[in-house]
């Protein structure tokens, strides 16, 4: 039987989602404490991969189970099993070739950038000291509306076959007086792909990249001409969809 499980974690103190030698990673933490308490070594299928300090409200992965699962008991004997920064949601089980990753048919970021220097925000934020001009920058985020080949925003020599993505959803809104928070939802994203716009428009918040200027990053399919990659700390993946969940 195969199930779904959903979770959440502050990545802070990860080395991202996928399993890395001599790294510790979510996927290692939770794939541990769950084969200890099922005792029988179990593999865990994520929805996706998340970088070093990225975080996720809402995350996917499944396994193959032999046994029927009581979802409210393991969840319970799971989240006291795991250090604090990894919570549980749910079991659910679904059919045997559902897919974690591959079925997810939306995913959906949101970065938090905070203006105005805050400790007690700082490890969840990024801290941008300089006035940004956030209408110039919604007007660069509908752009990404005209183009499907993210190449540009993609982190070099990946094994991808494609950089065609579909986005949904891309907005900055304000949250507070010195608070903002964008939001991208697409049916895939590239590695590094929204660090990268983020630090892209950012240039344009600073008047640094015109409008013009962004079409034509995106058109040159160069990750070089592209802005600077935002810190990992201010990312949270906060949805994932799927078509029978």
């Amino acid at each position: 039987m195969r199930y779904f499980i959903e979770f959440a974690y502050n990545g802070t103190h990860y080395h991202g989602w996928q399993l890395q030698p001599n790294a510790p990673t979510v996927q290692q933490t939770l794939t541990n404490a769950l084969s200890t308490l099922l005792r029988q070594p179990i593999e865990l299928v994520g929805a996706g991969r998340t970088d070093a300090g990225v975080h996720a409200k809402q995350m996917f992965a499944h396994f193959d189970w032999e046994e029927q699962i009581d979802s409210a008991v393991l969840t319970l004997k799971l989240n006291s099993f795991l250090p604090p920064d990894i919570v549980v949601y749910q079991f659910m089980k679904v059919a045997d070739d559902a897919h974690a990753r591959f079925d997810a048919t939306a995913r959906t970021y949101e970065y938090h950038i905070h203006l105005f220097k805050d400790a007690f925000i700082h490890p969840l934020s990024y801290y941008h000291h300089k006035k940004l001009d956030v209408d110039l920058m919604n007007q660069a985020a509908k752009i990404l509306f005209e183009y499907n080949d993210f190449e540009c925003f993609s982190k070099t020599h990946t094994d991808v076959f494609t950089f065609n993505c579909d986005v949904f959803e891309a907005e900055w809104k304000w949250i507070s007086d010195h608070n903002i928070v964008f939001t991208i939802s697409a049916n895939r994203f590239l590695r590094n792909m929204v660090r990268a716009i983020v630090g892209t428009l950012i240039n344009v918040g600073l008047h640094k990249v015109t409008l013009d200027d962004f079409r034509t990053i995106i058109e040159s399919k160069n990750r070089g001409k592209a802005g600077f990659s935002v810190p990992g700390n201010g990312l949270f993946l906060t949805k994932v969809s799927y078509p029978y969940l």
